[in-house]
């Protein structure tokens, strides 16, 4: 077996163990639904609301139970071959938008804004960022935008040790935007490679919080026209539904590129992606399957598709 299946095959056994709790809510409803020799409509319409209430989306489960139907139906259908036909639909769903970030070279430095609610793990996935970044030669500097809290500057202080990066932090109720701008400052005149700039948790309904997260985009266009140049919402995989609206209302005010999704290890509602997926389009660059440094990992289609639904790893 070569080094790169050995690394995907663990990567896959470790996925598998973060996603426990969606994937025993797919895989034991899709065991106690399929019992039948047969696929027939009740059994369609029993896996096309086991899918719904998995977060996956009314419009997943519709467009996976037709699929199904036009292949199989009145057919002879274990279990197994459900979860493989599903997590092939799946991960051919999954694709498009299973995208790696990648840094824009001409950009120095290239300015990734973090966005979410309160909780979500912004602050942990920068410092995550900042060691993959920082292990592939790159100059990388931190900006603690969320001034609202001195624990969430103090957690950015502690990463930028951990990983050897810069920090540049103000005063607990500072504003943010300016310090943005005097981080793109710092960081343009140290010629750093990226800049990530950790902003205050924000429901997206609070219009002066969300007006707030506007401004600071526009501060820092006028050093940089055309930064941010990535801005990534990250997303607590445990608010299921909700991750939709918020998808929603922060690609509207600050122009979201790409998702990162967190804390799948502790969630029976991972299929959530699957319907961020069908709803925004948004690049899916990585998700989170643990609290290790290195648990946050590029977003596979394939491999996720397979542990979400308890499909076996070819």
């Amino acid at each position: 077996m070569s080094e790169d299946k050995t690394d995907r095959k663990g990567f896959f056994a470790r996925l598998t163990q973060g996603l426990t709790k969606s994937t025993t809510r797919v895989s034991d409803g899709i065991s106690g639904i399929f019992t039948k020799a047969k696929l027939d409509e009740n059994t369609l319409q029993d896996l096309e609301d086991l899918l719904i209430t998995s977060d996956l989306g009314a419009e997943t489960a519709a467009e996976v139970t037709t699929a199904l139907a036009k292949d199989r139906f009145d057919k002879e259908v274990t279990a197994a071959d459900v979860k493989t036909a599903l997590a092939e639909i799946v991960a051919t769903k999954l694709e498009p938008i299973a995208k790696p970030l990648v840094l824009d070279a001409d950009a120095k430095p290239h300015v990734i804004l973090m966005v979410g609610v309160n909780g979500t793990g912004k602050t942990t996935t920068i410092g995550k960022l900042a060691h993959q970044f920082k292990t592939d030669g790159k100059r990388v500097v931190l900006a603690a935008g969320d001034t609202f809290r001195a624990a969430a500057v103090e957690q950015l202080k502690i990463w930028g040790t951990r990983t050897g990066c810069d920090v540049i932090a103000g005063d607990v109720g500072a504003d943010a935007a300016g310090l943005a701008y005097d981080a793109l400052a710092k960081a343009k005149a140290d010629n750093a490679d990226v800049l990530l700039i950790d902003t205050a948790g924000r429901l997206q309904n609070r219009r002066e919080l969300m007006d707030e997260l506007a401004k600071i985009v526009r501060v820092i266009k006028k050093l940089d026209p055309a930064a941010p140049h990535s801005v990534l919402l990250v997303l607590d995989a445990t608010t299921g539904q909700n991750a939709l609206g918020q998808a929603d209302a922060f690609t509207e005010i600050a122009g979201v590129t790409g998702l990162v999704m967190t804390k799948l290890d502790g969630t029976a509602r991972g299929g959530i992606l699957v319907a961020l997926a069908a709803r925004t389009g948004l690049p899916i660059h990585a998700i989170g399957i643990g609290e290790a440094i290195d648990d946050l990992r590029p977003f596979a289609a394939d491999e996720f598709a397979k542990a979400l639904v308890g499909a076996q790893m070819s």
